[in-house]
């Protein structure tokens, strides 16, 4: 049964006595799904102890976007991890993480990675994804945290906020984690509906299209982001993007460029998918 803490002081001192050891951290929103579980399963190769947050960050919510209504499923999620061992759950309130309020607090942004794609759709959210993992690299000060690539720019972000900032920390990714008709596995897909669950695998479905092309040679990524923008629409969703970028960067291609990543968001009702595949040509 893992160890609860849901205070700093209690997690500093159950971490106390590891040092020495090596610290995996996975963190998480919570409402677990077998994503979560493989990432946690892959951090014990790697280190000794493994934590794992479970927090609601208000940070990187807009205030029309869900924070209120996103699961808060603590149980659940604790008999989740005792299948796969975790050492050590931290569950903390806001106003633990946050004890001065939100109003004035040090943030962290990094800059440019931040402001395109979902960063343009959602406005501040991903400076509150890297303050909010800042904070809890403080707290935890792990040898590797880990995350999934389904949020690519996410990981990206963090990659560079852990290489500008000097923080000694190993940033391993994991792959996207599927269901068997390819829909990336996410917290928010129990928003769906029955019908919109069987429409939601297009979007995984279309990008694969694009990546076949990116294969056969095609070069015209404006052409592709068009073409993949129209099959979402026609298929029901309202795409906030489409896009082929360079994944060290998600900067525009260019010719020269092998490592791409096809990336996409689209709203499915009152659900925002993302998705993204990787592609050397």
């Amino acid at each position: 049964m893992p160890q609860i803490v849901d205070s700093i002081s209690a997690l500093r001192n159950t971490l106390t006595p590891w040092r020495g050891r090596r610290i995996a951290f996975v963190p998480t929103m919570g409402n677990l799904h077998s994503g979560h579980l493989a990432l946690v399963r892959h951090a014990y190769t790697l280190a000794d102890r493994v934590v794992v947050s479970i927090f609601v960050n208000p940070l990187q919510f807009g205030p029309t976007e869900d924070y209120g209504a996103y699961p808060r499923t603590l149980d659940q999620d604790t008999l989740k991890l005792v299948e796969v061992g975790t050492d050590l759950v931290f569950a903390p309130s806001p106003r633990e993480v946050y004890p001065q309020g939100r109003e004035g607090l040090t943030t962290v942004t990094v800059p440019g990675l931040s402001d395109l794609l979902c960063g343009a759709a959602r406005p501040g959210h991903f400076s509150g994804v890297a303050t909010v993992v800042t904070l809890l690299l403080n707290l935890v000060q792990p040898q590797t945290v880990l995350f999934g690539e389904k949020d690519f720019q996410q990981l990206l972000v963090i990659r560079r906020l852990v290489a500008d900032l000097h923080l000694p920390v190993e940033v391993v990714a994991y792959p996207t984690v599927r269901e068997p008709d390819g829909l990336a596995m996410s917290s928010r897909n129990g928003y769906l509906s029955v019908e919109e669950r069987k429409q939601a695998p297009i979007l995984y479905r279309t990008l694969c299209k694009v990546c076949d092309s990116l294969v056969a040679g095609v070069d015209d990524y404006g052409g592709l982001e068009d073409a993949c923008r129209m099959e979402l629409t026609a298929a029901g969703l309202l795409p906030d993007y489409c896009a082929v970028r360079r994944a060290l960067d998600l900067a525009v291609p260019n010719a020269e460029d092998r490592h791409l990543v096809v990336l996409a968001a689209a709203r499915l009702g009152r659900t925002r998918l993302i998705d993204n595949i990787q592609v050397i040509r």
